[in-house]
């Protein structure tokens, strides 16, 4: 029904037009919410609120097999992932765009695979952002004039709550670009399903560590900035979507080894 994804906050299901609900049964439970799926972009684009309609559900508690799951039933092949971040670097302003290329893996209570046995598969990680979504993405906000950053390594926490200074500045310290809480276990989970995923961070905050951010994070100023250039996402999500190739490129789904 649906060739491309976007996994995102609850204020997209408006735009899309011609838009059906879908109630999607898994065998991981029940996603999110219901898939929406609708004319975006040009595009035939299925969308899923990973929080649900209503933000309720914490990062945490996603139950992310089921939200990638009910998507690949519906057809969808490639995925675009946006998602909130805090800085790690005080040079990236608020409301610059991170294109994401890697990840670092900091949570430790979500279940990561769809292979739990007895069929054990080993899937390849070193890279796991679609290039080719990656530069479809990056010449979306250039060709748009966006503030944006053509790469970057995202470290994921378990939520919800946010980082300690001492944790923010280990981070910082690695090199790493950005702090947030849902590209993990999203992007493998994506990848184990043979789906091609794009991760594009708005950065909402510094984190609290950060060289020059005194003030400690907080969800209320997190959620200001977003609204404040929820706009410019929806611009920059509508581009893409048009400008993702009728035929995928790539080889993201070859990365799987049986045992």
């Amino acid at each position: 029904m649906a060739d491309i994804g976007i996994l995102g906050g609850s204020g997209f299901y408006e735009l899309l037009d011609d838009a059906t609900e879908h109630t999607v049964d898994t065998p991981w439970g029940p996603p999110s919410d219901v898939v929406v799926t609708g004319t975006y972009g040009g595009r035939d684009v299925a969308f899923l609120a990973r929080h649900g309609r209503d933000h309720s559900i914490p990062p945490h508690r996603i139950n992310y097999r089921a939200n990638v799951w009910a998507l690949r039933e519906l057809g969808v092949t490639r995925v675009v992932a946006p998602c909130a971040v805090g800085a790690l670097r005080p040079e990236l302003d608020l409301g610059t765009f991170v294109v994401l290329d890697q990840f670092v893996d900091r949570t430790r209570s979500r279940e990561q695979t769809f292979f739990d046995g007895p069929d054990v598969q080993h899937v390849a990680m070193a890279d796991p952002y679609c290039p080719e979504l990656r530069r479809v993405t990056t010449d979306t906000l250039r060709a748009g004039a966006h503030p944006h950053e053509e790469r970057g390594t995202i470290v994921v926490i378990e939520g919800p709550r946010f980082s300690t200074r001492a944790e923010s500045r280990w981070y910082a310290a690695q090199g790493w670009d950005v702090i947030g809480m849902t590209q993990v276990p999203e992007i493998p989970l994506l990848r184990e399903a043979q789906v091609c995923a794009a991760g594009i961070a708005m950065v909402t905050d510094h984190d609290a560590g950060v060289e020059g951010g005194d003030d400690a994070v907080t969800h209320d100023a997190v959620l200001e900035v977003m609204a404040a250039n929820v706009d410019r996402l929806r611009d920059v999500l509508h581009d893409l979507v048009a400008a993702v190739p009728s035929e995928p490129g790539c080889d993201c789904g070859a990365g799987l080894r049986a045992e």
